[in-house]
Parts: C-alpha cells; structure tokens; sequence
C-alpha cells in the first residue's frame, strides 16, 4: 500500500502536495513555442490530392487525421497522439497616452486597497478601476518645475472617454487640447497594444496581474493557437466525403480574412477598405470564441446552422463542464420511467425484462457454482465467457453454446437474475438517500417498478418521473450495497432521528378504515387476508365474536402483522387534548388513543401519526427494538395485508360526499350572511372616514387586514361546520383523518365551492 506521505517507487519525479493552481494567459511567444507547425499556418485549405496539406487546417503535424494515419510530430496512432497546438500569425485604468496609473500608488487610499486584496487579484482591480472611474487628468508631479520627477508620476494630459460600440472601441474626448484633434473617432487594437506593452511590471502587480503569468498586452491577440485535430476531429462521410468541425470552418474564415488583408496591404489599397477587412478579421476571431454576442450577427454554415463556439462548448447543461466532467456516462446502468407496484418489498425494484437481459455481472465459476452457471449458458442467460488466458468468447453468435463446459477460474459474465442487487438513483441526488440499493425482481413490460413508501427519500412521483439504476461488477461492491445502502438500514435518517419511509396513499386510508371500532371479517375473508401475510406461523386467534357466528376486527388482523416485542402509545390526529388528563385518561370515547401491548393492537384508530415519518411512530419502535430486517418487512406486509382487505371493502368517493345535509347548509349561508353585514359596516366606517389605523399599518392596509379578518373568520367558521355535519362514513374526510391526501381546509373548501383565500382590492 502507498501511503501519500511517501516517494512513489516506480517514479523518479519527487513526491510534492499540490497546494494551489495558478491559471494564466498564454504570451505571444508561448503559443509560438508550444506550436509544431513551422511556418504557421496559412492555408483555409485542408487537403490536397486526398492527403492532408502542409500549412492548412488539418496539417499532419497537429495530428492525425483518421485513424489509418500517423502523426508526423510524435508518431502516435489516432488514439495514442494527445494532438499538437498550431498557431496563426496575425483600457481604463491606465493613461491614454504614458501608459502609466491615472492614481498615484502612493495615495494612502490605493496602498490600503493593496493591503486588503493581497491574494485577491480580481477584487484588487475592480477596487482599483473603482478608484480610476472618476480620474479624468494622469496625475503629475507635485512641482512643475521638478526636474526629476517620481517614477510613479503621470503625464499629467487630459484623459478620454471609452465606449464600447459593438466588437469596437471609441473614445470622446471632453476637452480638445489640439485645435485639429477630432472629438470623438475609433480606437484600434493596434493602439491598445501599443498602451497596454508600455504598462510596466509594477504597475500590472498594482493592477492585479502577475506580469510573469498574465500581462495586458496579451489579451489582445497577435498570434491565435490552432487547437490539435483530436479537438475538432473530422466525421468520415459516404465516399471520401467529410463532414469537418465547426471549429475548423471558424479557423479557415479567420485565415481567408487574414490572407485577404495582407494582400489588400501589398498592394496599397484605401485605408477605408482595410478598416473594413480588419473589421470582419475581428469578427471572425470574435465569433470563434463566442457566437452568441447580443448585437452581433451569428457566424453560420452554408445551410444557415450557427457555429458552435468555444464558449458554447464549456457553458450550459451539455457543456464540458456539466455535461462532461460533473455528468458522467457509466457502463453497466440503466434508465427508465418508474411506476408504482405495492407488492414489491420495499427494498426490491421491479426490472424489465429487456434491461435484465442486456447489462452482464462476471461470475467467477467455482466448484459451488459451476453447475448453474453452465445451466444458465445452455438456457441463453450468458453473454461471455473469459478464458484464463484473456481470450473471451462470445456466446451470442456461438453456434452451439451449450457445447462449452466451463473451467474453474473462468469468468462469465450473465444476465441479471432476481435477487441480484443494484444501486438505484433519482437526480437530484440531494442527501445519502438518494441512492440506495434494491435487490431486482425481473419482470414484464418496459418500466422500473417501485413502493409507494420508499418515493419519499427518493422525492419521487409517478408523474414522469425517470431514475437510474447501476449494477455492481465486483464482490466488493456487493458487499458494500449490502452492510451499507439497503433500504431497511436507511429507513431512519442520522439528520433527524427519523423514519424518512412511512404508509402513504391507499394503504393509508384503507388501515384507518380498517382499524375502526365497527369493522369485522367474517372467517372466508379472514383466512385469505392470513394467506397473504408470509409471517403468519399458522395460528388462527380467537374470533372477537363467537355468535351467532365468529367475526374477528380489524385491530387483530393489524396485530398478526406488528411483531411480539413491539409496546407502543400514539394518539390520532382527531384526538382531543382534554381526554390526556384525570384518571379516566387511558379510556378514549371516540377511540383516538393507540395502544400497543405486547404485539396486540388494543385500542385506537391508525393514521399518519402512528404509520408515518414522525419519529416515535410504530415504524420507528420497530426498527430500533426488532432490527433494520424486521422493520422492512414489517412496511411490506402492512401494504400485502391492508391492499388486500380494501379490495375487498372497496373505497370509491363521488359528488355525494362534497354536499352536506340542508340544516348545514342553512347555517353556513346564515353565517356568510352574517359576515357580509360586517363587511359592508367596515366599508360605510371608511367612507365615513370613522376608521382609525392600526399600529404600523396605513388607513388602506387597516381597510384590507379588518376586511380579510372577518371574510377569513366566516371561512373557518363555515368549514367547521361543513366538517362536523360529515360522518366518519364519508370517504373524502376518511382520507384526510388518516392522512392520506389532503387537509380539513381543502375539504371545507370543496363543500362550500370555495377554493382560494379571500383578497380584497
């Protein structure tokens, strides 16, 4: 094992921490030494005579042009060569005209912006252009009559304004020293070289910049790098035809353009049209690095496509950086959209079979395995075989597979089987549960299949939702899947102390109806609920009711399934807090007070604060006094038992349970009368001017708080009503009592055909 801390044996570079990265801007002279093509390249042509030309866009010497050529700079084939760089020859912070700080750096203020920047050099400057913004005089010295003068003294000359105007430059100067000198007229690049060269050493380490990484006069282009072909490779069409990149088609308009000005420069031509050309040089060296600039006409191909830009390659979700280095593509993985299946356990995931039979797991054949995988490999349930030696065989165009007999150490990579375990992951991966691992269940159609209760972790829906599955290629993997990332070893979070997993939607709805004081199962009914639980040892309980004939209740159904050390107390979500108190205070009227003795549902009705996420829940006592195992299970023969009992008691819910009895009614629109009158007396107080404002709020905003007041009280008021004339029949409030979906107010709002807070403008 090598320890970080220590030389690396095979290597004779010493071993050194990397502390920091310093980027920077490559000079002139470092893009001529790190290009191989001499002299440079000058050519928009690529080939000539079916081979790649000399000097042009895709010289050998760059590398490689397809895969049967050679590089001609280090030999290596198409997949070896790395590429090789080529190269085309081709303000306000400092004075226009000395090149030298508009500030003086001996000004306390600039020495203090120094002090506080150190190893900041991007805040450094923005304080020091900060600081020249409003300086429209180079600061001379002191004296006049100084003869030597402080090398950080400036000229002391009136300074320009600089506007940007498209890809241009143009300055405006406020007050003329020079009777002939124009107001305003462009400034050409050329020009800024000249001021940004003149900048000393010091006064770029003033600016921000390290002058041995990055100087001034380097950002303005003078030679421009050709990046090597494997950067911009070309896609081989029919014939010999080739469709190249559009890097490549940039780099050749950016060569015509800087052929056609020199020519123009040789033969002497209007200043105006060399302008013009230089113009469209900078265009196109613009638009190879951004395409997309606001104002400026997109570069496109001959059929009207824009071409892709450096800049466009790096930003954005398909980029380089999102797309390429933090989005990865692995091997061995599958993606679909997820659909619910409440007969899975809670740690399976329900495979298709078309995925479960494409993605392979090596097995190493062994004398405890050599017999099943020979089976799989006659029944076609195989891919490859490896040999000790590296060869591998492909059974898919073997004639007769079956004719193969297998040697230990040989490795066969097989379908997936049930059982097998994955890692599956829903984006965004958020927390530690985001990805967890399943055993698979193989089964038909094309989606993966997973429990309503382990969406929660997951932040999943069955909307669209796609998640992603990985199958593990080593013994280590598996391993680490089990001990680590199982389902029922994540059902409580380290973050709260919780279960993140709880029962949802029907199952739900249909355990609170179940566990009512008024719900008994005939014996037929019983005894096939008891063929669905797995962990039912054989005995039947004795019936609640014996006559006239036997009739077991909910309660004990829902006890077969809680295991036998399990003690628990919750109360349900319509428990009063009154009933907590007096002697009397294990004695619940209307049954709200869940007791759990010993395995034995003994009173109380089950709902989201028993099943749910809330720690204390029966889900939680589980875990943590039967294991992770018993816990899992325990999710998974609640929704077997409960599904099956709600087939059979059916829950189904219509117009009729929206509509509350006529003596309701009657109330509910005396009680909307009511409020009116309240609110039209507010209305006449303030037109009478009689309303006084509240504490912190205007005479308008005490109008609208009074007015929302008495609309927002009549609401509530309405909606207790609405809910207290529902009996516990009603299928709507069952799944808002057991928690299920929904909330008291929704149905108070759909009752009274009212579906927004009240606002009044």
């Amino acid at each position: 094992m090598v320890y970080f801390n220590s030389q690396i044996c095979d290597s004779v570079v010493p071993y050194r921490n990397v502390r920091r990265i310093q980027f920077g801007i490559l000079s002139p002279d470092e893009i001529r030494r790190m290009s191989v093509t001499y002299p440079p390249i000058e050519f928009p042509e690529l080939f000539q005579e079916g081979k790649p030309k000399i000097q042009g866009l895709v010289d050998p010497r760059q590398g490689p042009a397809d895969r049967t050529l050679k590089c001609d700079t280090c030999r290596g084939s198409y997949i070896e060569c790395p590429g090789h760089f080529g190269h085309i020859e081709f303000l306000r912070c400092v004075c226009f005209h000395c090149s030298k700080l508009l500030v003086d750096p001996n000004d306390p203020k600039i020495i203090n912006i120094i002090k506080k920047t150190k190893n900041q050099n991007r805040r450094r400057l923005a304080h020091i252009v900060e600081a020249c913004k409003k300086q429209k005089i180079c600061k001379g010295s002191d004296s006049q009559n100084d003869v030597t003068k402080i090398y950080s003294n400036g000229c002391g000359r009136v300074q320009p304004t600089y506007r940007r105007s498209g890809l241009g430059l143009t300055i405006e100067w406020n007050q003329t020293v020079d009777e002939n000198q124009e107001s305003k007229s462009k400034l050409s690049a050329a020009r800024v070289l000249e001021i940004f060269k003149a900048i000393p050493d010091t006064m770029c380490e003033i600016l921000g910049m390290n002058p041995r990484q990055s100087r001034p006069d380097w950002m303005i282009l003078t030679v421009l790098p050709v990046p090597p072909l494997c950067v911009r490779p070309s896609v081989l069409m029919f014939g010999t035809a080739r469709c190249h990149d559009d890097l490549t088609y940039n780099l050749a308009n950016i060569i015509k353009a800087n052929r056609t000005l020199y020519e123009y420069e040789q033969r002497g031509v209007t200043s105006h049209i060399i302008d013009k050309q230089l113009e469209h040089l900078q265009y196109c060296c613009a638009t190879l690095i951004d395409n997309d600039i606001p104002g400026i006409l997109q570069m496109c191909q001959k059929n009207g496509k824009p071409l892709k830009s450096l800049k466009a390659r790096l930003k954005g979700k398909e980029g380089r950086i999102r797309g390429n280095l933090m989005g990865k593509r692995v091997d061995f993985s599958a993606r679909s959209v997820i659909t619910p299946d409440p007969n899975l356990a809670i740690d399976q995931v329900g495979v298709p079979r078309t995925i479960a039979q494409n993605l392979t797991v090596p097995e190493i054949v062994t004398p405890f395995n050599i017999e099943w995988l020979q089976e799989l490999i006659r029944c076609n349930a195989a891919k490859y075989i490896i040999l000790d030696n590296g060869d591998r065989i492909d059974l898919r165009v073997h004639r007769n597979p079956s004719d193969i007999y297998l040697q230990y150490g040989n490795i066969v990579e097989r379908n997936m089987v049930d059982d097998d375990l994955v890692v599956f992951n829903r984006q965004p991966t958020l927390h530690k549960m985001s990805m967890m691992a399943h055993r698979i269940k193989i089964l038909p159609w094309s989606t993966f299949r997973l429990n309503l209760s382990v969406t929660t972790p997951y932040n999943a829906d069955f909307d669209g939702d796609e998640m992603n599955l990985h199958l593990p290629q080593s013994i280590e993997v598996k391993a680490e899947l089990s001990e680590l990332m199982m389902v029922p070893r994540l059902l409580i979070t380290p973050q709260s102390n919780r279960p993140v997993m709880g029962i949802v939607q029907d199952t739900l709805t249909a355990v609170t109806k179940m566990t009512r004081r008024d719900v008994f199962l005939d014996k037929n009914d019983f005894m096939n609920l008891l063929m669905q639980l797995p962990s039912w040892n054989g005995h039947v309980p004795q019936a609640s009711i014996l006559k006239p004939k036997p009739l077991w209740t909910g309660k004990q159904l829902f006890s077969l399934i809680l295991p036998n050390e399990i003690n628990c107390v919750r109360t349900h979500e319509t428990h009063p807090d009154n009933e907590d108190d007096g002697s009397f205070k294990w004695i619940s009227p209307g049954d709200t007070k869940v007791l759990v003795e010993n395995g034995q549902l003994l009173s109380g009705i089950l709902c989201k604060r028993t099943l749910g996420t809330s720690a204390g829940s029966l889900g939680h006592v589980v875990f943590m006094e039967c294991g992770h195992e018993i816990a899992g299970k325990f999710y998974y023969y609640i929704q077997l038992v409960v599904n099956n009992w709600l087939l059979i008691e059916g829950h189904s819910i219509g117009i009729e349970d929206t509509i509350a009895d006529e003596n309701t009614y009657e109330i509910i629109q005396e009680t909307i009368k009511q409020s009116k009158q309240e609110v039209q007396e507010v209305i006449e107080m303030s037109h009478r001017s009689q309303l006084d404002s509240e504490r912190g709020n205007t005479l308008r905003q005490t109008f609208e708080n009074k007015v929302n007041r008495h609309l927002n009280d009549a609401r509530k008021r309405t909606g207790s009503l609405a809910q207290n004339s529902l009996s516990h029949f009603n299928q709507l409030k069952a799944m808002v009592i057991s928690g299920a979906k929904g909330s008291l107010i929704n149905m108070s709002q759909i009752g009274m055909h009212q579906t927004q807070t009240v606002w009044v403008w």
